[in-house]
């Protein structure tokens, strides 16, 4: 009887410890790793999401960038911190895509991470130089297949969104066109614009302003729905390509060994930003959508990501650059 006493009272001594480390939980500054460089959009969408989240925890979040190595480097810090809730890193589309397109990846999206929250997602828009005569999906498709290996695409390298959307893009349409890696998404829209390359898929916020202008034709959005901004543009998949759908997206992880009660703390805190005028007004003006949901969604997205871009890569016949 004695030692059932004595496990009950260590048990309740054990829950009111964690409930007020919890309830302290945070006590100093939080570091958010960003593996791009700054100004890139993880890092503008990380800054507003850590100026937001420091006004509701009153800690200070203060961004660490971390660039290089397909994000590797990043998410290799992430991995390595002290799992004490005081380090997150953001988790991107390359989460997804390096294990199949690195040869040696540093470590184990399911072994080294929780999953905390996803924050957004954001669709491609596929455009052409109007040059090239066609106004639509299946005029491109047309276009395409009377023209094998003519059509040049512009990314900026093996696995990026830009690259993979028009793989996918390929291989549902059974389709040849050629990929042309350049440093920089600027100088692949300037070539388009010059008539060098005929078409890329790049984000809404840099091709939208060229399509306004007239310097670019846009034919299709990339995610599974039309985009406020720019409503009369379908989706590529209402269009006529059945199943394609490519966004790049982003959300916050910790390091696996983060204790569930501050998981849940930051992820409900996480929620609270991306709902935030602050946020969601200035996302959806640069078409990215708001998420939000449970770190489960989260780690079951990466999943699902993993294996579809596992499946493509592998049957375009990528490797890491």
């Amino acid at each position: 009887m004695k030692s059932e006493l004595a496990a009950l009272l260590l048990t309740a001594i054990g829950c009111m410890s964690a409930h007020t480390v919890f309830a302290a939980y945070p006590e100093r500054p939080l570091r958010m790793i960003v593996p791009s460089a700054a100004g890139g959009q993880p890092d503008t969408n990380s800054r507003l999401v850590a100026a937001e989240l420091s006004k509701q925890i009153g800690q200070q979040v203060v961004v660490d960038n971390r660039p290089g190595a397909s994000s590797t480097i990043g998410f290799e810090a992430v991995a390595r911190a002290q799992p004490d809730g005081y380090t997150i890193g953001y988790g991107g589309f390359p989460l997804a895509t390096n294990p199949s397109l690195l040869a040696k990846v540093p470590y184990d999206v399911n072994k080294d991470f929780r999953m905390v929250i996803l924050t957004n997602v954001s669709p491609n828009m596929i455009a052409i130089t109007p040059a090239l005569p066609v106004n639509s999906i299946s005029e491109l498709i047309a276009y395409a297949k009377r023209n094998p290996d003519q059509l040049m695409f512009g990314s900026t390298g093996s696995g990026s969104t830009m690259n993979l959307s028009m793989e996918l893009f390929k291989i549902l349409t059974s389709t040849r066109m050629v990929n042309v890696p350049y440093k920089g998404m600027q100088q692949v829209i300037t070539e388009i614009i010059g008539g060098r390359l005929q078409l890329m898929s790049d984000n809404v916020t840099s091709v939208l302003p060229h399509v306004t202008a007239g310097r670019l034709r846009a034919l299709g959005v990339t995610g599974p729905r039309r985009i406020p901004l720019a409503p009369d543009i379908p989706t590529v998949a209402e269009a006529g390509v059945a199943g394609y759908e490519i966004t790049a997206w982003g959300g916050y992880m910790a390091p696996v060994g983060t204790s569930a009660p501050v998981v849940a703390k930051l992820n409900a805190e996480l929620n609270k930003v991306i709902a935030s005028p602050a946020i969601r007004e200035r996302w959806v003006a640069l078409g990215i959508e708001p998420v939000g949901g449970t770190p489960e969604r989260f780690a079951e997205h990466v999943r699902k990501e993993t294996a579809k871009w596992t499946d493509v890569i592998k049957r375009a016949g990528l490797k890491g650059e």
